[in-house]
């Protein structure tokens, strides 16, 4: 009898490994994430310096689930779901969002990729690759370089497959208001180039800034044109964008440092980024400069040096040291930020530790 019990469990061991083995030669499911902690030092604004231990300086920290299934004949069904939350407290990121950083789900074929939900931008993709720091870190484009939205809400994107390097984008966020189908609404688009070590990208993003109460006589647009060409022993990138419209290049900070009359946000500027990578080894050194050009008659320029230093414990750890410097013209109120937090002063320093998974 004890026999034949083993036999039986046996049996269903085997028979729920035979079944785990098939669904996963179908499907393919990942966990990931990345874990970013550090000290960060802040001064020159109105409130005085600061010192934090904070998270998400280069990276947000997140934790987030990929997966494909194969559906045959070349087509795949793909989805994404990425958390963003702060390791210093425990809080959920993007305004406490479960899956604020990206939630979305598609088909992917010969035709290209059409996903739907909450989608990155083309134009804010393009900051990646202009910018050394990919956004993170002090001195990271994104604090000063304009855009209206790095995320879209509701939205329907198609990538196109790639052709000789080309590739194509476009994205259609919906404002979901009832009567007022402009409100609030977003589109964009992008054509990339990747071949060997030279990649440009050239991208817009154009946002509806109505409300209920006030409607716009323009949207907020931004246009950024990104490359890098990577030498090996040195990679360049550059960006340079146009901004026009209200709300096309937001202060991350409303009046940081105090002064009698606020600044005013841009509604029509350029912004230059230059920036360098030099890898040694395990050692990597990284420098870039943003000058904002504001074309309005308040003329607040604004310009940002930053260099950093990373050092890879191995493939998946690092530690890192970075500072910037802001200087602002007549009135401006840009400040030094990070990754996640928008900065308080025009000088920010930080060192930590980054952990992927």
């Amino acid at each position: 009898m004890k026999q034949a019990l083993r036999i039986k469990e046996t049996c269903v061991a085997i028979a729920a490994i035979a079944a785990c083995s098939a669904v996963q030669a179908q499907t393919n499911v990942t966990i990931y994430g990345i874990l970013d902690m550090g000290i960060v030092h802040e001064s020159g604004g109105a409130a005085g310096s600061v010192n934090k231990v904070t998270s998400g300086i280069g990276s947000g920290s997140r934790l987030g689930f990929k997966g494909t299934e194969d559906l045959g004949g070349g087509m795949s069904a793909l989805f994404l779901l990425e958390s963003g939350f702060q390791m210093d407290t425990g809080a959920m990121g993007q305004g406490g969002l479960l899956f604020g950083r990206q939630s979305y789900v598609g088909l992917s074929g010969t035709a290209g990729t059409l996903t739907f939900g909450r989608q990155y931008t083309p134009q804010y993709i393009g900051f990646v690759l202009a910018d050394p720091y990919a956004a993170g870190f002090a001195g990271n484009a994104a604090n000063l370089a304009a855009n209206s939205g790095s995320r879209m809400d509701n939205s329907v994107k198609y990538v196109s497959p790639a052709y000789r390097g080309f590739t194509g984008e476009a994205v259609v966020g919906f404002g979901e208001n009832a009567g007022a189908n402009a409100m609030g609404r977003a589109w964009g688009g992008a054509l990339a180039y990747a071949g060997g070590n030279f990649n440009a990208r050239l991208a817009h993003h154009n946002r509806n800034m109505d409300t209920t109460a006030v409607q716009r006589t323009e949207n907020a647009k931004n246009t950024l044109l990104s490359a890098s060409y990577d030498l090996k022993v040195v990679k360049f990138s550059v960006g340079y964008g146009i901004n026009r419209g209200y709300g096309s290049s937001a202060l991350n900070n409303a009046n940081a440092y105090g002064l009698a009359t606020a600044p005013t946000p841009s509604t029509n500027s350029r912004d230059i980024i230059l920036g360098a990578t030099v890898p040694l080894g395990r050692h990597k050194l990284i420098t870039s400069f943003i000058y904002k050009d504001d074309r309005t008659s308040f003329n607040q320029d604004a310009r940002q040096f930053s260099l950093g230093y990373l050092y890879a414990l191995s493939a998946r750890t690092e530690l890192y040291t970075t500072a910037a410097r802001m200087w602002n013209r007549n009135g401006a109120g840009y400040t030094v930020g990070s990754a996640i937090e928008t900065g308080s002063g025009d000088f920010a320093w930080n060192a930590g530790i980054r952990h992927s998974f």
